[in-house]
């Protein structure tokens, strides 16, 4: 059961606030019939990549990591990706719609401090806010750039607690990523898994657990 004792609400940004699969529009453009595949083949190698960098001990930041998820993604289809193409699929991440719902939901919830917790460079964080014109929404955007890990290490989840000021429990913490709700609770935050894709729920143990599982972002502000 959810403690009604919330001091703030932490979101996560890719697949949370914006659609990382809004690319597909310009996938298709470049190589026709083959938008999903390529946006789809991108976006779970990168993922790949951010666990695969915190388990070696290294870093790069998100841009990095996500050029070189595009580069993989498109060889393993057996798709052309010369430098200007890879510019202009690069510029369209610093340009993802929001999700319908994120806008009224962020406006129902304006009494509470309202942050941003993602594995997104400063610079690409900024630039996607901007774009969706939600800048003033938030009181905090924090990239993991400032532990140099990704998540779903505590290190990360500890950013949001230290900028805001209050214990993990006084958190409310909104992934659409089962994995990232799964280590913001193993953390000690209040969380809410947005099951947008309805996928079965992780199997990670009840220390994982989510504390409400919903279906759309517009169900937030009724939990609060």
């Amino acid at each position: 059961m959810v403690k009604p004792n919330l001091k703030a609400i932490v979101f996560d940004a890719y697949g949370t606030l914006f659609d990382v699969h809004s690319i597909i529009v310009l996938c298709e453009q470049l190589f026709p019939t083959r938008g999903e595949a390529l946006s789809r083949a991108w976006r779970a190698r990168q993922l790949e990549y951010t666990w695969l960098q915190s388990l070696m001990g290294r870093y790069e930041d998100f841009e990095q990591v996500t050029e070189a998820a595009l580069r993989f993604a498109c060889r393993s289809l057996h798709l052309p990706c010369e430098p200007a193409t890879r510019a202009q699929l690069m510029d369209a991440y610093l340009h993802l719609d929001p999700f319908p719902d994120v806008r009224p939901t962020l406006e129902a919830l304006s009494n509470f401090p309202l942050a941003i917790l993602s594995n997104g460079s400063p610079r690409m964080l900024r630039a996607v806010v901007e774009h969706a014109s939600l800048t003033r929404a938030f009181a905090h955007i924090i990239s993991v750039d400032e532990v140099k890990v990704y998540k779903p290490s505590p290190r990360v989840y500890q950013l949001a607690s230290q900028k805001l000021g209050h214990t993990p429990s006084e958190i409310g913490f909104v992934s659409a990523n089962g994995w990232d709700a799964g280590g913001g609770k193993a953390f000690g935050f209040q969380t809410y898994w947005l099951n947008r894709a309805q996928v079965p729920e992780e199997e990670l143990g009840a220390g994982a657990a989510p504390d409400k599982i919903i279906n759309t972002l517009t169900e937030l502000p009724a939990l609060m």
